[in-house]
């Protein structure tokens, strides 16, 4: 007789999701997506009830992708899940500032996640998304509503304006240009701000040490295109004792991390400063 290979939280049963557009304090429109937590049959931890994951999708994304789609799916067996489009992407208003501003489009959807009663909050990023959680959470402290408790970030720049890899001086020809952003917004559906930063915003390394005492994850891949490992050791390095680097066999974030991988996130988030 065949063995099963079937996993012990396979089944599971899932209520609707609610999707709304919330408003940062800027004034711009974020379209929000809530997964509750899946009801999951003969598992060996069931979904936490109290921790909701708020996921920062990568540049170019938004809560409509496959991809970040698949990413949902997954953490909703660990906790509950908020989705959003970034500024300038999807059916989110406003212009995208490439991880400027997007910390408050950020803000505005942890700010939602604790009012529908979540008291964790683990914020979780992928490439510009992931540069966004770790000044996020450097910048919202304990006393904020929009505060978070455990940061995962995955295949994100150390510093800006980094041009070493070929994916990455197209994306600048792309923010920086008139014909990349025209590309940008009818061939990805993402419309980029035409002004530099004024001033330059914190730079994740600088970002990573006043991140604690919340727990730190970082996760890169050894074949990522975009970052080289000198990015995540950096910031592994100005984490210290208080973050935990992972590097794994993959390329660069939602479209190469695996359903494996995503679930050792979860487990890891639920048990991180518990």
């Amino acid at each position: 007789m065949a063995r099963s290979t079937a996993r012990p939280h396979s089944e599971t049963r899932r209520h609707a999701p609610i999707r709304t557009f919330l408003h940062t304090v800027d004034g711009v429109t974020i379209d929000s997506v809530y997964d509750p937590p899946s009801f999951v049959y003969d598992s060996s931890r069931p979904p936490s009830r109290d921790l909701v994951f708020v996921v920062a999708h990568g540049f170019t994304g938004d809560v409509d992708r496959p991809h970040v789609r698949r990413v949902v799916k997954a953490l909703t067996r660990y906790g509950a899940v908020v989705t959003f489009s970034f500024r300038g992407h999807g059916a989110s208003g406003g212009r995208s500032t490439v991880g400027d501003r997007e910390v408050l489009d950020l803000a505005a959807a942890v700010e939602w996640a604790r009012g529908l009663g979540h008291t964790r909050v683990a914020t979780v990023g992928f490439s510009m998304g992931g540069s966004v959680v770790l000044r996020h959470a450097a910048l919202y402290g304990p006393e904020s509503a929009a505060r978070t408790d455990v940061v995962v970030s995955v295949s994100a720049p150390a510093r800006w304006y980094y041009r070493g890899t070929a994916p990455m001086r197209r994306l600048h020809w792309l923010v920086t240009r008139p014909a990349g952003r025209l590309v940008g917004r009818y061939g990805f559906r993402t419309r980029i701000h035409h002004r530099d930063w004024d001033p330059v915003p914190l730079s994740p390394v600088e970002a990573v040490p006043k991140i604690a005492p919340a727990p730190l994850l970082i996760v890169h891949g050894d074949r990522d295109g975009y970052f080289p490992l000198d990015h995540p050791r950096m910031l592994a390095a100005a984490a210290g004792d208080h973050g935990e680097l992972w590097i794994e066999p993959m390329g660069h974030a939602e479209h190469a991390v695996g359903d494996e991988l995503l679930d050792r996130i979860g487990d890891w988030a639920v048990t991180a400063g518990g």
